[in-house]
């Protein structure tokens, strides 16, 4: 599996929500989020490479920093760095600067999508995509079980009130929210599909805390909270 599997981390400068977001302190830690994502990423063996996609001077500072030969620095084009950039035009340049047959796209906004996460995502995809073809691609989701309600349409999303007002929670359909934190899929399905995904993918659940992703300022402090408690 090691030389078949490339970490795909992208970043760039320019964060509008949540300022420097990727490489600011973070928990007392310099180099922020992305130091923590990278020495994840270290961590999992069976992955040969890590393809870092930036246009961020900070990124590729924190990036060098590791000293290792399993990162590979690729700087993105201008027109892919844009709040206005397509991110179907991303995702379709993505495997040109792949070498291996799979791409696992991680995120440094997930901090808490660990090594134990990651290899056992890479394991129910060697399980279930490689060896049995039961899915074609993988990606993180979070389980939603509770009353979803349509403004537009004024009904429940997730369940027919017509049978019973107010079931269980735990009687209700199960939504899937995509939470960002990975995806896996092959080369030939970025070219196939011109996507990150496949079209029957394997959903992957991730509970609420390894989920986390940071998007906000209030974001980025409630995580820094969650890490001092985990990991410190």
């Amino acid at each position: 599996m090691a030389d078949k599997v490339t970490f795909f981390l992208p970043t760039r400068k320019g964060s509008e929500r949540v300022k420097n977001k990727n490489t600011r302190t973070f928990a007392g830690i310099e180099g922020g989020i992305l130091k923590i994502k990278i020495g994840q990423l270290l961590q999992v063996e069976r992955v040969s490479s890590i393809v870092i996609s930036t246009n961020d001077l900070e990124t590729i500072a924190v990036a060098k920093s590791f000293n290792n030969n399993r990162i590979k620095i690729v700087e993105r084009p201008d027109n892919l760095c844009m709040s206005s950039t397509v991110i179907e035009d991303f995702i379709n340049y993505i495997p040109s600067i792949i070498d291996t047959e799979h791409i696992f796209w991680v995120h440094a906004t997930a901090p808490f999508a660990d090594i134990d996460i990651l290899n056992s995502a890479l394991d129910c995809y060697e399980e279930n995509v490689i060896k049995n073809s039961t899915f074609d691609s993988l990606l993180s989701v979070t389980k939603i079980q509770q009353f979803l309600w349509s403004k537009e349409n004024n009904i429940c999303i997730n369940h027919d009130r017509s049978i019973v007002k107010w079931p269980r929670t735990q009687d209700l359909k199960p939504l899937y929210e995509i939470n960002h934190a990975f995806y896996i899929n092959s080369k030939e399905n970025y070219y196939k599909y011109r996507d990150r995904i496949g079209e029957l993918p394997f959903l992957y659940e991730l509970d609420k805390i390894h989920s986390f992703d940071i998007d906000w300022e209030d974001d980025f402090k409630l995580a820094e909270m969650i890490y001092t408690q985990l990991y410190k």
